[in-house]
């Protein structure tokens, strides 16, 4: 173990996933495991400018594997995205005697994590938590599973609904710039439709296929759209469009939003966080930096920052063809 690495800092960036936390008692307890201090960072790059920090042990972390949120806050920083910021925040760091900073958090909080260690040439590991499952080097993020879970529940409840009325159902769910939560869902919630950013769909194809379901003797159906579908300019605009072209059917709206980030986490995605946060402290103390930890092949693998910064996400085609069956 090198010798220069005797205090990691960690903190949490970006929105909030259910398997943070798990994330964080992760990282605390590989600290302790292998007799290395821990600070946490409150409230993310702010915290970090602000040094807004405490010190961590294995027992400062009992009782939150199972919660939802981040216990350590995250906060927007637009300080961190300047010099004088990062000065400080480095500056923070080693007055504090911290040796290497883990970053839990989406593709911006490694932007920024890179550019401090290009600046600084301050160890970073990057751990990735987020529920659209949009970053590149790992088949699932923190927090991915757990939102699958509570929008299929969703789903299965707005179904009751949609089967008593004859209503046809839009649901909105989160995903940002990639249809993942939406693909998935829409196949395990029995949805009609997939509207997703990486397959246009088309409005006059999705009046056409609504229709071939009533015909088929579908009474109701369910329409999972993700947020960054461009079908339409939103998910409003679609029933609208429905609306005036299809006669029949009781036309509703739902908008899951921030629902899908709160609740515990799932068994998966705790376990996911519990290994990424051993991976990321161990790798950080044979000497790397400038990793995020990722899942390939069942297996936790490093992807350097700027690839999975970079990198794009694919949409699973076999899910797109069952997905297609399905809706039969």
């Amino acid at each position: 173990m090198p010798e220069t690495i005797k205090k990691i800092a960690v903190l949490t960036s970006g929105g909030d996933s259910p398997g943070m936390n798990a994330a964080v008692r992760s990282v605390v307890r590989t600290c302790a495991y292998h007799n290395v201090e821990c600070l946490g960072v409150y409230r993310g790059y702010e915290g970090l400018i602000e040094g807004d920090f405490k010190e961590f042990n294995a027992r400062s972390v009992k009782g939150i594997i199972n919660k939802g949120g981040t216990v350590l806050k995250s906060a927007r920083s637009k300080e961190f995205r300047t010099v004088e910021g990062r000065k400080k925040a480095f500056k923070n760091l080693k007055d504090a005697n911290v040796d290497g900073l883990v970053v839990i958090g989406g593709d911006g909080s490694f932007t920024g994590a890179l550019i401090f260690n290009q600046e600084f040439n301050f160890p970073v590991m990057g751990i990735p938590g987020t529920i659209d499952n949009d970053i590149f080097g790992t088949s699932h993020t923190i927090g991915f599973d757990t939102a699958l879970n509570t929008v299929v529940d969703a789903i299965d409840k707005i179904r009751d609904t949609a089967s008593s009325h004859n209503r046809l159902f839009f649901v909105e769910v989160m995903g940002r710039d990639v249809g993942h939560i939406a693909l998935n869902c829409g196949i395990a919630g029995g949805a009609e439709e997939i509207l997703i950013p990486e397959e246009d769909l088309g409005l006059d194809r999705l009046v056409e296929s609504l229709n071939k379901s009533r015909k088929s003797g579908k009474t109701s159906s369910i329409v999972i759209v993700a947020e960054g579908d461009k079908i339409g300019k939103n998910i409003f605009e679609l029933k609208d469009y429905v609306d005036e072209n299809m006669e029949g059917y009781d036309v509703r709206v739902s908008v899951l939003g921030h629902m899908q980030r709160g609740g515990a986490p799932s068994c998966f995605d705790r376990v996911l966080a519990s290994r990424m946060g051993v991976k990321a402290v161990e790798a950080m103390l044979d000497g790397e930096s400038n990793y995020m930890v990722g899942l390939k092949n069942g297996k936790m693998e490093l992807t350097p920052l700027d690839s999975a910064i970079k990198g794009k996400t694919k949409i699973n085609l076999e899910l797109l063809r069952v997905s297609d069956i399905m809706s039969t």
